[in-house]
């Protein structure tokens, strides 16, 4: 499932006019899963977007999605930082190491120029992937 959704992002990050549609069977015990595979599938685009402002730390990030989200959303930690690394090898994130007195060092992160690019592609691609959904499963038509 997961080397599916690999594709799919990769297809929608190269074209974000083409939309694809996979038929998914669901059961109580996939919401989970989809859950998971739905936010590990949109987590660039919200660090991106998170960092689109300014620089901020992981725990930062962290908190933000949470807070942004209502609760909906949790990134814990030790799953964030994997991920900043390689987008930080990818080139899209900038990081330094800060530290202040009286406090530990910490890495804040910022947006490259490519970082700024890949954010404009890949929030066309989720607004068009929204507005098929939607028109989908839109009251017009339930």
């Amino acid at each position: 499932m997961r080397k599916v959704y690999r594709q799919l992002y990769e297809l929608f990050r190269s074209a974000p006019v083409l939309l694809l549609v996979t038929y998914v069977s669901m059961t109580d015990m996939d919401r989970s899963m989809l859950d998971r595979e739905l936010k590990k599938g949109s987590a660039e685009l919200m660090i991106l977007s998170i960092l689109e402002g300014r620089s901020r730390h992981g725990y930062e990030i962290s908190k933000l999605i949470e807070t942004r989200s209502g609760g909906r959303l949790k990134f814990h930690v030790a799953s964030l930082y994997p991920l900043l690394y390689r987008l930080e090898e990818r080139g899209w994130l900038q990081g330094r190491w800060i530290e202040k007195a009286g406090q530990r060092r910490r890495r804040f992160y910022r947006l490259t120029a490519e970082g700024r690019r890949v954010l404009a592609r890949q929030r066309e691609t989720w607004q068009a992937f929204v507005h098929a959904m939607n028109l989908i499963t839109g009251v017009d038509h339930a």
